[in-house]
């Protein structure tokens, strides 16, 4: 991501909130077309054809970045153009996928990886595994484990990723020398202790965290913090597995002993009020007022441009104690991009859509332009890649075979929003009963999927 992301492209944790049953009935309706692939234009014969690109990114550099890749296809493909359209938030592609017409988009990209299962349940967008298959595309050997799983729903490959993100520790070298501190955790009890050790009280509060484990901190999240444990989300008839993964509890027990080890919840919220945006200077690992942060790719180029006082290295996020080989793994998502059921120029959408997912040097020039991790294989792999030592944490997360994602849901992120809201009332101490608050979260996710199928 550039340096200064805007807040559209990372608020994935907002958007999963709205992905409820009001999308799911705009998208339940826009099913215009098959989902078989196809589409009635004769690019291939070599006439002129014109398709529309809808996308996220509105920032200069990164609007600059999809229109030359938009640009490198044109010159390959004289007869495709490509008119794309910026800055398109997820709930307007629905209503455009809704209303049909000539207006509506050819090909759509979206950062919201939670509602690939709405997206393929509902058909709004083509299933992409007979295109892969025509053009001798194997997807397993094309793309990381992790990007693909996030990309389908029951088989339904109605997505491809288009550049990935990956979560792993930011730590401030200064404050580790200081404490005395030579190397980065690499397990939970060594992470619990380094944050302790990182902590300076100051008054009531404190001059230096160690971390903010709390949900609400930036990027702290419920699944990222599971993505280091691998849990099943959902067992093997599709219900809610929270309540029966232990990864799920040992999870919650872990981020809530480490609040409560780092001053308690109200002590801890109370200097969280005290953040600037997260994605500023003002965030409080490039201020120094935490000392370690789980975050994305993207903040290597914030803080290369933001310049902070110190020194500064990441590594990947520590792992629990009894999964010492799982070691470099890390949480992954995305941005994914289909071809919207309703265009009549599948075709020319299919050769668009192949080429900035599969072209290597496509991949790789994208993610040197806005500081995102590549999303094939091959462009991981590339020479052409602009990786430092900080940046290459990433990619070595991103090829991790342990690495994992959140699973797609006929509902879209309800299901996360649900542990989400479990997390808060937990670490909070509202609720005290653990079981007993899995069992209600996984009968309530059971409830909303069912009614949503």
């Amino acid at each position: 991501m550039h340096a200064t992301p805007s807040p559209a492209r990372r608020s994935r944790r907002t958007l999963a909130a709205v992905t409820g049953g009001a999308v799911l009935a705009l998208l339940a309706t826009a099913c215009t077309g098959s989902s078989d692939g196809g589409g009635s234009d004769d690019s291939a014969s070599g006439k002129d054809v014109t398709i529309t690109f809808w996308h996220g990114w509105s920032q200069d550099s990164e609007v600059k970045a999809i229109n030359d890749n938009i640009a490198a296809f044109e010159k390959a493909h004289p007869n495709i153009h490509v008119k794309a359209v910026g800055d398109i938030a997820d709930d307007k592609v629905n209503q455009s996928l809704r209303a049909g017409g000539d207006d509506a988009p050819d090909v759509v990209s979206s950062f919201t990886t939670n509602n690939v299962g709405m997206f393929c349940s509902t058909k709004a967008f083509v299933d992409l595994k007979p295109l892969l298959a025509k053009d001798g595309i194997d997807a397993a050997r094309t793309f990381p484990a992790a990007m693909l799983d996030y990309t389908q729903f029951q088989g339904n490959q109605c997505t491809l990723p288009l550049l990935g993100d990956a979560f792993g520790l930011y730590y401030n070298r200064k404050a580790f020398a200081d404490a005395g501190i030579s190397s980065p955790p690499k397990t939970f009890s060594e992470f619990a202790e380094v944050a302790k050790r990182l902590t300076v009280a100051e008054g009531d509060g404190y001059k230096q965290l160690g971390f903010m484990p709390l949900y609400h901190g930036y990027e702290s999240t419920t699944e990222h913090y599971l993505g280091q444990y691998g849990p099943g989300y959902f067992d093997a008839s599709g219900k809610s597995g929270l309540a029966t993964d232990p990864k799920v509890a040992a999870m919650l027990k872990w981020q809530k002993g480490l609040v409560d080890q780092l001053g308690g919840y109200d002590k801890l919220d109370k200097f969280r009020a005290t953040f600037g945006e997260e994605f500023s200077a003002k965030n409080p690992f490039h201020t120094g007022q935490v000392a370690m942060a789980i975050d994305g790719e993207w903040r290597t180029a914030s803080l290369a441009t933001d310049k902070p006082g110190f020194d500064w290295a990441t590594a990947p996020f520590p792992v629990p104690d009894d999964q010492p080989d799982s070691y470099g793994r890390g949480y992954q998502t995305g941005t994914i991009v289909g071809i919207a059921s309703s265009s009549r120029k599948q075709a020319a959408a299919w050769e668009f859509v192949k080429f900035l997912t599969t072209d290597t040097d496509a991949v790789v020039s994208f993610a040197n332009a806005i500081h995102n991790v590549p999303s094939t294989i091959a462009a991981l792999e590339s020479p052409k890649l602009i990786a430092d030592e900080n940046f290459r944490t990433f990619v070595n997360i991103a090829k991790h075979a342990k690495s994992g994602t959140t699973p797609p849901a006929v509902n879209g992120g309800g299901y996360i929003v649900s542990l989400q809201n479990l997390g808060y009332d937990y670490e909070s101490g509202k609720q005290t009963d653990l079981a007993a608050g899995l069992a209600a979260t996984a009968k309530e996710i059971d409830a909303a999927i069912a009614q949503a199928k």
